[in-house]
């Protein structure tokens, strides 16, 4: 029990998965495919396991963050590490923003456009966090996240027993069709989360090891408990895709205003009309903690990446506006719809997670971290395992796209 009570860096974590991974891909995949991609979600989550598991691990085994890691390695991975994050992070915001924004116009019936209601979102996420008031939402992460994996769960129990209709013609995913092959990365390039999030976990970790006493268990057990209840939630969130979308040959909208109404509809549909606002809070309250934890993560490793390369102290502030600016100038002049926004930031964080796998293995393996530290001669095999599927996958991208 004190073990749940200790839970921190690994409750961030599932905030910071728990979205769009999750709330549109996974449904996504269960409203277009049915049950025909749970084992690539399931076979993702077992890749992905052990580069996110650096993040914690390194930081407990040598008590620096995973970014002072990539600076040992040398100097130019560090400007690697900013072109990286600068190609992707206001495509990300962006994408995780949107659907925060079409999930509060859902809830409070508002009349404005997507975009105006993410860039207020943006801008709301942006004073929380420059008044350091976000140790509010930090607390009620683990009632957020209960409310909503309690909901996903009892829907998907209480489905077994409703009789949906059955398609009349079940779409199959094809191997040979490029169309499904792109959803196909876009799913894996978010499942769980994106391959800078361990250089988040490492951070919080950081703090945590700074005001609590943690040991190496407490934090890796932490990790494990965050990750397996991220996995168990996709498949969650596939089979409400498929019990109530994919048999009534339905799909969802790429407009974000709309996909949220669909989403709440999904578990009104499963339990109950009564479920409808309870679901709506929980699943704007996940994604706004989504883009909340976003927003921070992004100035607070760019600001720690200034402090090591540079020797610049408090460029948190900057990053953040930059963030803010940038993330609302795609909202406004680059959106069309939801699911493009979606799928590209995704495809994005798809094609660099290859950069991000091979740092976290040379971190772990040849440098500064004890042996006792780097798990069995198995978990070094499915780490390689890792780095060769991913690239593999991100040269078929690269090749056909």
């Amino acid at each position: 029990m004190q073990k749940i009570k200790n839970l921190g860096p690994g409750l961030l974590y599932a905030a910071a998965a728990i979205g769009v991974s999750h709330l549109v891909q996974s449904t996504r995949a269960g409203a277009e495919f049915g049950y025909q991609l749970v084992w690539i979600i399931l076979l993702a989550n077992l890749i992905k396991y052990p580069i996110f598991k650096v993040g914690p691990l390194y930081t407990m085994a040598t008590g620096k963050t995973l970014l002072e890691g990539y600076r040992n390695i040398g100097k130019p991975i560090m400007v690697l590490f900013y072109l990286a994050t600068l190609a992707t992070m206001f495509t990300v915001q962006a994408a995780v923003t949107i659907v925060s924004g079409g999930l509060a116009i859902n809830l409070l019936g508002l009349d404005i456009s997507i975009a105006l209601t993410s860039t207020i979102l943006l801008i709301l996420s942006a004073i929380i966090l420059f008044v350091g008031k976000y140790n509010i939402l930090d607390n009620l992460i683990k009632v957020i996240i209960a409310v909503l994996s309690v909901s996903t769960i009892a829907s998907v129990i209480v489905g077994q027993f409703v009789d949906f209709p059955k398609p009349d013609m079940a779409l199959e995913f094809s191997w040979k069709n490029n169309g499904h092959m792109l959803f196909l990365i876009a799913l894996i390039g978010w499942m769980p989360a994106p391959l800078d999030v361990p250089i988040w976990q490492s951070m919080w970790t950081s703090e945590k090891k700074k005001s609590n006493q943690v040991t190496f268990k407490d934090a890796i057990f932490d990790f494990n408990f965050g990750y397996i209840a991220t996995a168990v939630l996709a498949v969650g969130f596939l089979i409400l895709g498929e019990m109530v979308m994919y048999r009534s040959g339905n799909s969802f909208s790429p407009q974000a205003t709309i996909f949220a109404g669909e989403l709440i509809s999904l578990y009104k549909a499963v339990i109950g009309d009564w479920s409808g606002p309870i679901i709506a809070i929980a699943a704007f309250t996940t994604m706004f903690s989504t883009t909340l934890t976003c927003l921070d993560a992004f100035p607070r490793i760019l600001a720690e990446a200034d402090r090591i390369c540079f020797k610049r102290k408090n460029t948190y502030s900057i990053w953040l506006f930059i963030t803010v600016i940038g993330a609302s100038g795609i909202l406004f002049f680059y959106l069309d719809g939801m699911r493009p926004l979606v799928d590209l930031a995704t495809t994005l964080s798809f094609v660099i997670a290859p950069i991000y796998a091979i740092l976290n293995y040379i971190v772990l393996y040849k440098l500064d971290v004890p042996k006792k530290y780097q798990g069995g001669a198995a978990q070094k095999v499915l780490f390689q395992i890792s780095i060769l599927s991913l690239t593999i996958f991100a040269l078929y991208y690269l090749i056909s796209a």
